[in-house]
């Protein structure tokens, strides 16, 4: 490891996939001819796919997939819990190696703008757009232009 990398364990990287400073990947596979920004986390168990570019200050927790040709904007955070809390109802702590994260799909071509949160077991269909700062709380269907809090479908449109 180098001062280049804060974390790099356990990681698959593609060909021609760059990586700037300042990351932490650990689990994680990213594929072929990505690019991965500056102040980025990726977890464990996340698969990205070829020709990605996630830019900086994003977080993409375990439970995430994302395909191949798929444009992730500054700042955006997925999670992965839908009721987040440190110990059980009974007060023991919780255990997150052993949680069961919600599952989320970013498909093929996909652009999630700036600033954007993706709750937890949503799936974003193909060729869809998720507008800056949206609040994606259900799916999104293919071809979709969606945006708001909670974000909601402007159009449906072929031609993007």
């Amino acid at each position: 490891m180098t001062d280049k990398y804060q974390s790099l364990v356990n990681v698959t990287i593609g060909k021609r996939t760059t990586l700037w400073r300042y990351i932490n990947l650990y689990g994680c596979s990213v594929g072929d001819d990505c690019m991965i920004g500056t102040f980025v986390e990726i977890q464990e168990g996340v698969r990205i796919g070829n020709r990605v570019k996630v830019e900086s200050h994003t977080f993409i927790c375990d439970g995430v997939t994302i395909e191949d040709d798929v444009f992730i904007g500054h700042h955006v955070v997925f999670t992965n819990d839908a009721y987040p809390r440190i110990t059980h109802p009974d007060g023991s702590l919780k255990i997150y190696k052993r949680a069961v994260f919600q599952k989320t799909v970013v498909k093929k071509g996909a652009s999630i703008g700036s600033n954007a949160t993706i709750l937890g077991g949503v799936t974003i269909g193909s060729r869809a757009i998720v507008g800056a700062g949206a609040v994606v709380t259900k799916d999104v269907p293919p071809f979709a232009i969606v945006a708001g809090n909670p974000a909601k479908i402007l159009r449906i449109s072929k031609n993007i």
